[in-house]
This record gives C-alpha cells, structure tokens and sequence, in this order.
C-alpha cells in the first residue's frame, strides 16, 4: 500500500494505480513465463510504482540488469526489455520505445526480427509522495538547453495530459520561460487533436504553473539547509531512497566492542508514510534538534505507561500500541543518527566559510570583484564541482564575471550559469529587492516565510508562484521582463457542468510544474505556503527530475566521471 500517496490535497495514488494497471497490460502482451532485463537506471523508478510482486504475478520470473556481456540463460518464453531509447543501449540489444534511430541500429546489428514485439510503455509521471510528482528525466536540462533536444518537454505535455484525463482538466495555464511555452503549446494542440475525449471529471486542480528552470539558476546553486535538502547535499537522495555510513546504525550489544561492524551502507526509504520523518524534513536543520528531542520524551512517557497499566484491558489496549511505539523509536533512532551525520558536516569550518560566501553573493556583496575565497579552494584542490557552484553562482548574481577571469567552460556559459560581464545592466539586485529574495533575520525555528529554508535566501520560483497566487503577476510586469523567457496564460474550456463551486474558505490547487528541475528546499518552501492559513493555495509539485546543485552541475558535464565530487 503506498499509504503516503492518499495523505495530501489530490489523492495522487490514482495516478500510481493507472500506471500499475498499464504495466500489468504491457507485461500480458507477452503471454507465458518471462524474464526482465532493465536498463539499471530504470529500476528505481519503477520501484516505486510496482514491486517484484506485481511482476510475480504476471509471469516474471528472472530479474536481469542490462551490461555488456550475454544475458544469462533463463528457462523462460518470454525476454522482456526495460530500458530507455539510447543508442548505446541498443548496442547491447534492448529497447523499448518507437524510435526509428534506435530500430535502425537494431537493423543494422541484424538483430532486429528476434524481437517479437517491439512497444513502448509511457511513464511519464510517477508519484513520489502525496503532493510530488517526477518524470525522473536525469538529462532534461541538459537536452532543453545545451542540446535543443525537446522530448522530455514532450514527455511532460503527455505526462499533463495523463492527469487532465485522471483528474479533469486544468482551467487556468501560467508558465514563464521558452521550455514553459513550448510545453503549454503542445498540450493546447494535444487537447485540439483529441477533441472528442474531453475528461468528464470535476477538475481537481484550479490553475497550472509552468516553470522553466532557466529562469530561476541560482536557487538549485545555493546549498538547502532544510533537513532533507541536507540528506540529498551531503548523501543524495535517489528515488526515495538515501544510502548512509554504515558504521552509525551498528547494533552495538554488550561486551561485543567495535568487531563485525557492517560494510553495505545503511538504506532508507525516505516519505510522508514516516511520521517523523514527515514532521522534520522541511523543517530548518538549525531547527530539527529540538524536534527530535521533543519527539523524544513523547515517545518514552509512552513506553513510561506501561507500569500504569493494571487492568486487563489496560494492558491489552498498551500492547496493541507497542508496535507502533517501537516503529517510532527505530525511526527516531534513524534520524537522530542521520541529524548527527549532518551535524558534523554542517558545524565544520569548512561548510561554514563556504556557506558564507554563498550568502554574501546572494546579497550582492563584492560580486564584481575577484573572490579569494574561490580561488583559495582551487588551490587546495577543492572538489571541481564545489568550485563551478561558487563561481557560477557569483556569475549569476554578478551579471557575468570579468574577461580575465573567467574560465573557458562552454557548456555553463551556453546554459546561462557562467558569462563575460558585459555593460548591460545587472539585474539580480533589482529583482532581489523586488521580489525580497533576501530577508534579513530569518527565523529557522518557527518560520513565517518561505526563506528560512535557505536561512534568509527566499527562492525565486517559489517567490514567483506566492506572487501568482496573491496578488498576480500584473503586480511585477518590469520583473518578468527581466527574467529569461515569455510569461503567459492560457484557459482551457471545461465542459459543461464541470465548472468547480468553491465552498467558502476552501483553498485552490495548484500543480507547479518545474521543467528542468526542482530542489528539496523548493519543495518544503511551496509545501510552507500550502501549511499557511492564509494563502489561499495547496500546491502539488511535479517535475523533471529531483535535483541539487552537484547532480544538476554533473548533468552538463561532458565526462561527469572524470571528475567525482568528493
């Protein structure tokens, strides 16, 4: 059961089972006993749709990833692919979308009437959590802006349109930047050519919000301080999942010291189906230690009342809470554990100096002038990753860097993250002050604005959905202009009899697409204006694909590998 995917505004679990239920019919095209072979980066995603047991169900039984080398020997009917259309794929013999590059490769390795079938299984869109939706796209940016390649947009049009038609169509459309207009336009005409099959469902979602990551290159740059930003900084978070050192969860019994400790990395499932975890991961770090203290004494007066417990009754009702009791101390255990890990990290010298200097590029001081800062962790041979972050996050505060001293890196200056300064006008500090991106004395424990999740820095995608939201985008017309790309907005018509009554003081639901990206801390701030009496708005997010400023730097690398973050 993914009981986490029910608990938000829109019951995203219909979109869980639709997807399971087209898995099913893919996997019965094949009839008879079957062995997968999945493309590696393909089983995470789909982990979190349908586990073995679905597959089970329905033939499977062999699990094989695909690498070079023969595939092993199974006695089965049926050998079914899993994997994304590359090309490099295709060379060691799998597919599984129509692609006339990719079947012409298959042609020409003379292999390609083994297949017995060739189709495509679309998922586009796959729940995350109750109010997050991702296409998982690990080259989305990259394709959009440094290789005009637009099939992940076309993947997020028909990842809309599956929702329109599960959850009723959107009235209004909002987007800023090209990749935005592009994929609006290409819902309106999918909408056109499918004229007849209007969903007959009450719309579920008020208005859409498109946004290109483009517009918006400094944010993923900055390092998230909330408690998951830091999980996915330090660990990285993939598919719901975080991998952790090992030696902090060793179960230490008595008189046995430090022998046996365990080597395979501690892995968690991280989602709103934890208690604990859904209370602190959009909380400020500076903030979760108290959390987690609290949370501490509530669950040990529990276990306290078990010496109160007389009557028969008494006792049966304390043992049927046991196992819930304990699943909080282990999960507690785990993120006591976890905020430990951080702590170390976070209360060094080292991340401190760095967090430092990000903050003053974000207010605007001394970005014009050469920062020794950067130029001393090139020469301690920082990781190469940590250095591009600095540097383009002065280049995009700065309007650009100085000729003599920017350095020749094509892809970052073909995206936008890394220019020459030119005479044009900087615009950061305009849009800084309008927008109050920058606010001082942040309160990291109880928050009243979206920038205690970068402890004063307040996102600009998210400031530009609040905007949205109240009192309109008419409210920051010079705004928009500065920032890259056409703003828009576009109705679609409902058909008749599906125009939503609001009821007095119920809020509005907005899906926020970012196409190219989403942070964690993007996501707790939207998640702090839903939590807000007074917004007004619920907001689902979707995106491309879950990022932070190392993985989303790593994409445009041309050899990510010859150049390891650590």
């Amino acid at each position: 059961m993914a009981s986490h995917l029910f608990c938000g505004r829109v019951n995203l679990n219909i979109l869980r089972e639709a997807a399971r239920k087209d898995l099913r019919e893919f996997l019965d095209k094949c009839s008879g006993s079957k062995a997968i072979v999945w493309d590696e980066y393909l089983t995470g995603p789909f982990g979190l749709i349908a586990q073995y047991s679905l597959l089970k169900e329905h033939e499977v039984e062999k699990m094989f990833t695909l690498k070079g080398g023969r595939i092993p020997t199974a006695a089965v009917k049926n050998i079914v692919f899993f994997v994304r259309p590359r090309l490099e794929l295709m060379d060691i013999i799998a597919e599984n979308v129509k692609s006339l590059l990719c079947e012409q490769r298959l042609k020409e390795k003379g292999v390609l009437n083994s297949f017995m079938n060739i189709d495509e299984y679309i998922l586009d869109l796959i729940p995350y959590d109750g109010d997050l939706l991702s296409m998982e796209s690990e080259g989305s940016f990259r394709e959009c802006y440094l290789e005009n390649d637009q099939t992940s947009l076309y993947h997020a049009a028909k990842g809309l349109m599956t929702l329109q038609a599960l959850y009723g169509t959107i009235p209004q459309i909002f987007g800023k930047g090209e990749c935005a207009r592009h994929v609006a336009n290409m819902m309106l005409r999918m909408k056109r050519e499918f004229a007849g099959s209007h969903s007959q469902i009450l719309p579920v979602f008020d208005s859409l919000l498109l946004l290109d990551r483009n517009v918006d290159l400094l944010t993923p740059l900055a390092t998230q301080l909330t408690y998951e930003g830091l999980i996915d900084e330090i660990f990285g978070i993939t598919n719901g999942y975080v991998k952790l050192p090992p030696e902090k969860f060793a179960q230490k019994k008595a008189g046995e010291g430090g022998k046996d400790l365990p080597t395979e990395p501690k892995k968690l499932q991280l989602n709103s189906a934890e208690e604990l975890y859904a209370e602190i991961r959009d909380k400020n770090f500076n903030a979760v230690g108290a959390a987690l203290s609290k949370k501490a004494k509530i669950i040990s007066a529990a276990f306290e009342e078990r010496h109160n417990a007389k009557t028969v009754g008494e006792i049966k009702q304390f043992v049927s809470q046991l196992p819930h009791m304990q699943a909080a101390r282990s999960s507690l255990a785990n993120h006591t554990s976890i905020a430990e890990l951080i702590k170390d990290i976070t209360t060094s010298e080292v991340f401190f100096d760095s967090l430092t200097v990000e903050q003053e590029f974000m207010t605007g001081v001394d970005t014009d002038k050469v920062s020794t800062y950067i130029e001393d962790c090139i020469a301690q041979k920082d990781p190469l990753i940590k250095i591009m972050r600095l540097v383009c996050m002065q280049s995009v505060c700065n309007n650009g860097l100085k000729q003599k001293h920017l350095l020749t890196l094509k892809n970052l200056e073909k995206v936008g993250l890394l220019k020459t300064q030119n005479s044009m006008r900087n615009n950061y500090p305009t849009i800084r002050k309008t927008l109050k991106l920058w606010m001082e004395d942040a309160n990291e424990q109880n928050p009243n604005d979206v920038s205690y999740v970068y402890s004063g820095y307040a996102p600009l995608s998210v400031r530009l959905a609040q905007v949205l939201a109240r009192p309109g985008w008419r409210s920051i017309e010079e705004v928009l202009k500065m920032l890259p790309g056409p703003h828009f907005e576009e109705r679609q018509t409902l058909p008749t009899g599906l125009h939503k009554k609001r009821q007095s003081g119920e809020n509005r639901t907005t899906l926020v697409f970012f196409l190219g990206g989403v942070t964690f801390a993007e996501i707790a701030a939207l998640r702090f204006l839903s939590n807000m009496e007074e917004s007004g708005n619920e907001y689902i997010i979707a995106t491309t694909k879950l990022i932070n400023g190392t993985s989303w730097i790593r994409s445009l690398m041309d050899n990510p590998e010859e150049n390891p973050t650590t």
